[in-house]
């Protein structure tokens, strides 16, 4: 199957694939999220944001400048009170931050949005890659604190600490959960699934996409953040 293909049933089973509830199934996009399945444990990450809704754990997200949070569009499409602990890898720790009223920016087409703080947040921020900065054949490291088990509701399995999983990119221009552009990626000491949503994929030290489906088996997509620099630009000013 092409990886067009493959992203096109992606897309179409998210629902299914991404969605930390206790059912673990959910018929609307706004109900999509995709946790580090294998990996292993980080020590630190400083620009790392775990994201509730109405004090739900729903998604992953990284803080790129003192106010602002980049995350899926996915993740904040249910509306709610969008929360956020920053800079802590245990997700019940870290510094405490709102979205601004009126503060969430979602982009037009890609599984992309970005979220105004209510206060600003002084910490290592995420740094953001530029075009060119992840390539086909690439090692590159996916983060987040979603479902470590397939076999049960995501929501009894999600880790209380951070995770890393490497994998390796098979296509730079793919398609999104939204049909953005996309970093999709296989399988390499782990695979994202619900709750890694909206978590970074970072390339030589870069943040390069923005965690948008998996199949929590072998496959994965990433929103490719690179070729939508100039928006990130005009809304956060990074």
């Amino acid at each position: 199957m092409s990886i067009a293909r493959r992203l096109a049933v992606l897309a179409a089973a998210a629902a299914a694939v991404l969605v930390p509830t206790a059912s673990a199934v959910a018929a609307q996009p706004s109900d999509v999220h995709a946790k580090i399945i294998d990996g292993r444990e980080v020590d630190s990450a400083p620009w790392a944001a775990r994201l509730f809704s109405d004090g739900r754990e729903t998604c992953t997200a990284t803080i790129i400048a003192p106010e602002w949070v980049l995350t899926a569009q996915h993740c904040v499409a249910g509306g709610g009170q969008l929360t956020f602990h920053i800079g802590d890898v245990d997700q019940t720790k870290g510094e405490q931050a709102a979205a601004k009223p009126g503060g969430v920016h979602i982009h037009d087409t890609a599984d992309l949005a970005l979220v105004n703080l209510d206060h600003p947040v002084q910490t290592q921020y995420s740094p953001l890659g530029e075009p060119g900065a992840v390539r086909n054949g690439q090692t590159v490291q996916t983060y987040g604190w979603g479902a470590t088990c397939t076999d049960q509701p995501e929501i009894n399995c999600q880790s209380k600490i951070l995770k890393v999983a490497d994998v390796r990119v098979t296509d730079v221009a793919c398609s999104d959960y939204r049909g953005g552009t996309a970093v999709c990626a296989t399988r390499g000491d782990g695979i994202p699934a619900g709750g890694d949503s909206g978590g970074p994929m970072f390339a030589g030290g870069v943040q390069v996409g923005v965690a948008s489906t998996s199949d929590r088996q072998s496959n994965t997509a990433y929103a490719n953040l690179t070729g939508y620099r100039e928006w990130i630009k005009s809304v956060a000013g990074v």
